[in-house]
């Protein structure tokens, strides 16, 4: 899309500015002022900026809080739950019911908090459906329905080819991107490049047959399960998840330690409640706690031998993003120098019972399995015996509100999925239904519940560490991520000396509260004090533990150091670095800053801001779309999401502003522009807030849109919803 910095159709809510008139100014006004830099507004260059009578000098700050849980309450897409929707679509009903509350008067009716809690992505799909016997094989050589009579699917290829779908797609030159980069397309006959590799062929006999290129071979396995992709790894297959489901995938080490921690906490729990009336007698204090001690049995498994990992100043960390870290979008990232990724928040609870929605979000892009940079300038600060080559870049995230649900699920994962780096326990997610059922951020008021749950996801992770993410706590005025970070560490006062560390590989800090969620700035000053303590937490462990009793340092991650990373508003390799050095985390996790301009991993790797042009950022755009299709499918439906997640993610990119339009750096990802236009069309297109320019964007890549698509922005300053023109 180099040539396309033209582009002669504008923005929908542009200002047309006379060629006559210079420096962007309205005809009668008086050219802007340079500004000084004001907190909270980005400084755009005078002749960049529009000031028009009656138009808004500024846009409206975005609310990340509305989006974030509006993101996780999407409605069903055709009111199923398909793979290649992953498990956003799946959570929607439950969402939707976890909404329902009692008015003031407690009448009993139903209210919704937040904002589009029912966002509709509408209908896209073909209008008569080909049977699956037919659409990965030539017209001649069909497979047999299993149905038989009985399949209420078409098996007319002519008649779907002329009547059941769009026509083919005119986009990418008409080729189909899966084909041209895997020399078949597993979407078969539905896909909407079928042209492109496909051809009719007349036999001796004068009859007429339609052929798919690379589908010859009867025995392919084109087409028969739609998660097994080209590139695609840590598919969980279909008889993995209905073992799971049905309950006949036995989990034994996670039943035999769930038994063990359940007699544990019936003990600890009848002494801390007896714990107060020892403070008159600590005499009976004592005699209680040596009961206690006495009464203590081994755990009947230690904790395997775990992988080395390691997290540096090279290793910048792409977050857990709820529906915008989908496979194309971390695959983009690691393109542009992501280092670290993470899959988004899957529910442990439907993992164990074999939910292929929240299975699906496991799916890895093979470069995702390559291992991270790694060139530490400080020596001592790497692991002894870390092995590089036997590191990679994807770690899981899960959640789970109960520890013999996260221990089952992590068990589950280690076993199904051959590629993982870490199993991340969510701790911070600040979403209603998330806190509320007593997941998240809901466990930093757990400390004991997350506690025996990382201690029990790292007995059955086999060799995978076990990291958790956490935020400051749940309320503004009682940060006690400090007692949480002493706990993940050490383990509890009155128990280390029994069990030793809880073996967490790696803790994030995100720098706000619970309540907080998005508003102001992260607070690096108090994530600075948590690294401090880790780093003196790590230097006394062996001395206030029982060595005698601990578990083999051999068996702990990471030798027992710990990592920290931190997570909070890092928008440019300035941030990260000071950071790095000033709050001397060990890495940091980046996520809106990722959103808004992927190639911030190619800033940190080149210690240099990037003014990409609006050509360069169009080619990323291009590039998702690509990658969207090998993701999703080439079908309509594949299409569908496709467009559906780049709208999702274009209504963050959107807020970037142009390095080379800026006054003053470095930019701020809290700062919102003045309304301004780009240093051309296509940089104007990009900048627009409006819904219309982002599907005017991606029917550059995926063709027009269904007619019976529907999209619905996330933010309340854009709450429409609208059915795109087909």
């Amino acid at each position: 899309m180099a040539g396309n910095d033209g582009l002669g159709e504008p923005a929908a809510k542009r200002v047309k500015v006379s060629d006559d008139v210079p420096n962007g100014q309205a005809e009668g006004n008086a050219p802007p002022a340079a500004a000084e830099r004001v907190r909270g507004m980005a400084s755009i260059k005078p002749e960049y900026r529009i000031t028009v009578s009656g138009m808004k000098a500024e846009k409206a700050a975005v609310d990340d809080d509305a989006a974030e849980a509006s993101i996780a309450t999407d409605n069903p897409v055709n009111g199923r739950s398909d793979s290649r929707g992953d498990a956003r679509d799946a959570r929607d009903a439950r969402d939707a019911r976890g909404d329902r509350g009692r008015d003031r008067k407690g009448k009993g009716r139903q209210k919704q908090s937040g904002q589009n809690k029912a966002r509709e992505y509408g209908y896209f799909s073909d209008s008569i459906k080909l049977c699956n016997s037919r659409a990965f094989t030539n017209e001649f050589s069909p497979r047999e329905c299993r149905y038989g009579d009985r399949c209420n699917l078409s098996h007319d290829l002519r008649k779907y080819l002329a009547e059941g779908r769009r026509e083919d797609c005119e986009t990418f030159a008409g080729r189909c991107p899966v084909f041209e980069a895997h020399a078949k397309c597993p979407a078969g006959w539905k896909c909407r490049f079928v042209k492109s590799h496909s051809k009719e062929i007349e036999h001796e006999d004068g009859r007429k047959e339609l052929v798919l290129e690379g589908a010859s071979d009867p025995a392919t396995s084109m087409g028969e399960d739609d998660d097994q992709r080209p590139g695609i790894v840590n598919v969980a297959n279909n008889d993995q998840k209905w073992g799971l489901a049905k309950k006949k995938v036995p989990l034994e080490m996670s039943e035999k330690y769930i038994g063990w921690l359940n007699r544990e906490t019936d003990l600890s729990r009848a002494f801390s409640n007896k714990k107060s009336s020892y403070a008159a007698d600590p005499e009976a204090g004592q005699a209680a706690r040596e009961e206690l001690r006495a009464q203590f049995v081994d755990p009947p498994f230690q904790p395997s031998e775990k992988r080395k990992i390691y997290f540096g100043r090279e290793t910048p960390v792409l977050a857990p993003l709820t529906t915008q870290g989908n496979l194309p979008f971390r695959r983009l990232c690691v393109e542009l120098g992501a280092q670290v990724t993470y899959s988004e928040m899957a529910l442990a609870m439907p993992m164990v019972q074999g939910n292929k929605s929240d299975w699906a979000l496991m799916k890895a892009h093979e470069t995702e399995i390559t291992p991270p940079r790694f060139a530490p300038s400080n020596p001592d600060s790497v692991v002894k015996v870390y092995d590089n080559a036997k590191d990679l870049k994807f770690g899981a995230q899960i959640a789970g509100n109960q520890p013999w649900v996260a221990i089952k699920a992590t068990e589950a994962l280690t076993r199904f999925l051959p590629h993982l780096r870490v199993v991340d326990l969510n701790c911070g997610c600040p979403i209603d239904m998330v806190f509320n059922s007593g997941a998240g951020s809901a466990l930093l008021d757990a400390h004991s519940k997350m506690e025996r749950m990382i201690r029990g996801m790292n007995v059955v992770s086999g060799e995978v560490p076990i990291t958790a993410k956490i935020r400051m706590g749940v309320r503004d005025n009682k940060p006690n991520a400090l007692k949480l970070v002493e706990r993940l560490a050490l383990g509890d006062e009155d128990q280390r000396d029994r069990l030793g560390a809880p073996g967490c590989a790696a803790v994030t800090l995100h720098g706000r509260s619970r309540q907080q969620r998005y508003t102001r700035s992260a607070n690096w000053s108090y994530i600075a004090e948590c690294a401090t303590l880790i780093q003196s937490y790590n230097q006394k462990k062996d001395d206030i533990t029982d060595t005698a009793k601990e578990p083999d340092a051999n068996t702990q991650a990471n030798g027992g150091n710990m990592y920290f990373i931190g997570n909070g508003d890092c928008y440019s390799h300035v941030d990260y670095f000071d950071h790095v050095d000033n709050a001397k985390v060990d890495s940091v996790m980046i996520a809106r800053g990722a959103m808004i301009k992927p190639w911030i991993f190619e800033e940190i790797e080149k210690g240099q801001y990037l003014d990409k042009s609006a050509s360069e950022r169009l080619g990323y755009v291009e590039k998702f779309c690509r990658y969207g299709l090998e993701n999703w499918g080439s079908d309509e439906l594949g299409i569908g999401f496709t467009r559906r997640f780049l709208l999702e993610w274009l209504s963050f990119t959107h807020r970037y502003v142009p390095i080379g339009i800026l006054e003053h750096l470095p930019p701020s990802l809290q700062d919102r522009p003045p309304a301004y236009r780009g240093r051309n069309d296509l940089e104007t297109l990009l900048a627009s807030d409006n819904y219309m320019d982002w599907i005017k964007i991606s029917e550059m890549f995926l063709g027009p849109a269904h007619p019976g698509f529907k999209f619905q922005p996330k933010h309340k300053s854009n709450s429409y919803e609208i059915e795109a023109e087909g």
